[in-house]
């Protein structure tokens, strides 16, 4: 069959979903299937897929200030030069949208407009996406029901709420199935009235790229093998934005004085400010390795101690967590929804209820335990099972039984 997914950026962007798509993409490839990802152009000098067949690129403006991520807008002249390029391409079987926003409303235009089967992916809570990074979420949450009652016209039922729940219903409102990364979210989904019944299926791991990490660092992954000598080796990873906490992480490594290595690995508009804090602190050992390709990603995860995740409510999944888990590191994590779903192979953060300055000392307190568990060789196992579920091969398997229930088959 023919999927065509689209998103809000482009795959090749940074981002856990844009990751998640290129991997469905090569495993759904594998399986012989044809995958056509529709996304903005990137303006950036990281875009190098200009020639890759399996991407379409919109039309687009820049949004961000380092001009990786963008914007399509959607519109009539959008939708007709989407037909044109899709129309020398094999007829389209299941439009898969993983957007929330632009990405979103182009896809279910499309098709609405020649009557495909779409499923949709939930990748982002967008009330409290959108409450971390402005003060005024409730007037731009009103504006994008807005934009959406507008985009979305005569498809589906849309909502006349102002809420992010009713704009999840809104944008869903014509799929016949709708995913999510994680049970957690799943099940807010459906209490909040978004879809009747939402499959649960999990951002996966590269399978070929996870054993070639493990058969690089066999002793980190062998039940009750050494770690290597040094001090306890923490990494933080993702995107250094408000929401993922990224500076309340580094307030609370200062705090908690431990005597350990801190990579943090990504990039985003909060590095600078970041960066400050370690200066300021004159710790050294709090090293900033960028942006890093997905092996070495990997692989860095798969060489720590710890994995340190800190965003509270934001996240529908948190892949980071999910990806130490499968290469046999354990996490510390903040947030209580993704500590219940990975069922062990952590430290959890006691609950600081909303108090900032309370949340940076439990974070702190909770690296102190780790450091010393660590030290002394008794460091959490993360669950076996986890790592069987997170392959990415079957997570390719799960999804296109979903497509073959949305043909009706």
């Amino acid at each position: 069959m023919h999927v065509v997914f689209f998103g809000d950026q482009h795959a090749e962007s940074l981002g856990g979903a844009q990751v998640s798509m290129r991997l469905q993409r090569k495993y759904l490839e594998r399986a012989g299937h044809t995958v056509t990802i529709v996304a903005p152009r990137m303006h950036s000098h990281r875009h190098a897929s200009a020639a890759d067949p399996g991407y379409l690129d919109l039309p687009s403006i820049p949004i961000t200030a380092d001009r990786e991520y963008a914007m399509t807008w959607p519109s009539r002249r959008t939708d007709l030069f989407l037909d044109r390029a899709l129309a020398g391409r094999p007829p389209v079987d299941v439009v898969h949208v993983q957007a929330d926003f632009w990405g979103a409303f182009i896809g279910h235009r499309f098709a609405h407009r020649h009557g495909i089967p779409a499923v949709h992916t939930m990748h982002n809570r967008v009330d409290v996406g959108i409450a971390a990074v402005t003060p005024l979420h409730r007037p731009v949450l009103g504006a994008l029901n807005a934009w959406r009652r507008t985009a979305l016209r005569g498809i589906g039922e849309q909502p006349r709420g102002n809420d992010g729940w009713a704009y999840l219903a809104g944008i869903a409102a014509e799929s016949r199935a709708v995913t999510a990364p994680s049970g957690h979210f799943a099940r807010r989904l459906e209490q909040h009235g978004v879809f009747g019944s939402v499959d649960v299926v999990w951002n996966g791991i590269d399978d070929e790229v996870r054993e070639k990490v493990l058969a690089a660092a066999p002793l980190r992954q062998a039940h009750g093998a050494e770690r290597s000598p040094g001090r306890p080796r923490f990494v933080w990873l993702g995107r250094m934005s408000p929401e993922k906490r990224l500076l309340p992480f580094l307030e609370a490594v200062v705090a908690s004085d431990i005597d350990a290595d801190v990579e943090i690995v990504g990039g985003g508009a909060q590095r600078r400010a970041a960066e400050r804090i370690a200066a300021r602190a004159g710790r050294p050992r709090i090293h900033f390795a960028g942006r890093i390709g997905y092996a070495d990603v990997l692989a860095r995860i798969a060489a720590a101690d710890a994995v340190v995740q800190t965003s509270i409510g934001f996240e529908t999944q948190g892949m980071t967590p999910f990806e130490a888990a499968t290469l046999g590191t354990p996490t510390v994590v903040s947030d209580p929804d993704i500590a219940a779903e990975l069922r062990g192979g952590l430290w959890a953060v006691p609950d600081a209820a909303a108090d900032e300055k309370a949340r940076v000392a439990a974070l702190a307190e909770t690296l102190r335990i780790a450091a010393a568990d660590i030290g002394a060789g008794r460091a959490p196992e993360p669950d076996p099972q986890v790592a069987a579920d997170f392959r990415q091969s079957s997570r390719t398997a799960a999804m296109l039984g979903i497509y073959e229930r949305a043909l009706g088959r």
